[in-house]
């Protein structure tokens, strides 16, 4: 990632060295394991902008494993909420590395599936409330309705948003977003439900696509949810 420049790793095994040593920053659950949070810090190495001293974002699942999904963003949503800031994507890639270890990898099948928060359906689930935001009260100097590449809303500053006001009988749902991105870049959004940030959306492409934040704790009653 640049801006700030960081390197990050999402560990699903290793050899005799568990790595990156260190005192945890907490755990995420996701993928059928749980995994502990690491940050570290690089001093004066290379780096994809040179010699420069970066942060380093650790995942290590507590148990190894060999295969399976890994949901990037939902590692990304776990270090934003631990104070890590994320910043522009730059690189995904899956690589064996020998750091105090040796062995080998057969690498049989590698599917990326970018801004679909895991899943690969274009189009948003059919069942619970659905809301449109066009129809949602908008806020910021440039939020407007669009047509291309799907009928919506573009949020293009920090202060653009659309809001609207939800009655729930129970105290946590799903939700879902569709979107995308307008160029190369990591978009992200973020969802408030009253005036607490509960997640962020993300999106790496210009193809729409949904991305899910599963088992959010919000509280019951009226509350203003907001997309920002």
């Amino acid at each position: 990632m640049v801006d700030p420049l960081v390197e990050f790793y999402i560990v699903d095994s290793w050899g005799s060295w568990r790595p990156p040593g260190g005192t945890s920053k907490g755990t995420i659950t996701v993928d059928g394991g749980t995994y502990n949070i690491y940050e570290t810090t690089r001093v004066n190495q290379p780096s994809i902008k040179g010699i420069a001293t970066f942060k380093q974002y650790w995942s290590v699942r507590t148990s190894k494993r060999t295969s399976g999904t890994i949901s990037v963003s939902q590692h990304f949503n776990a270090w934003q909420s631990k104070g890590m800031q994320m910043g522009k994507m730059n690189e995904v890639s899956l690589t064996v590395e020998g750091y105090q270890s040796s062995g080998s990898a057969i690498v049989t099948s590698n599917t990326l599936t970018i801004g679909a928060g895991g899943g690969t359906d274009p189009t948003p689930p059919s069942t619970g409330t659905k809301k449109e935001c066009e129809s949602m009260t908008k806020g910021g100097q440039y939020t407007s309705n669009i047509s291309s590449s799907f009928s919506g809303v573009a949020l293009y500053a920090n202060n653009d948003s659309v809001k609207y006001t939800q009655y729930f009988e129970s105290g946590t749902h799903n939700f879902s977003l569709r979107g995308a991105s307008n160029n190369s870049n990591m978009a992200r959004v973020d969802l408030k439900i009253g005036g607490q940030t509960k997640g962020t959306f993300y999106f790496g492409g210009s193809n729409p696509a949904v991305y899910t934040l599963n088992n959010v704790s919000h509280g019951t009653g009226i509350k203003r949810l907001s997309l920002l």
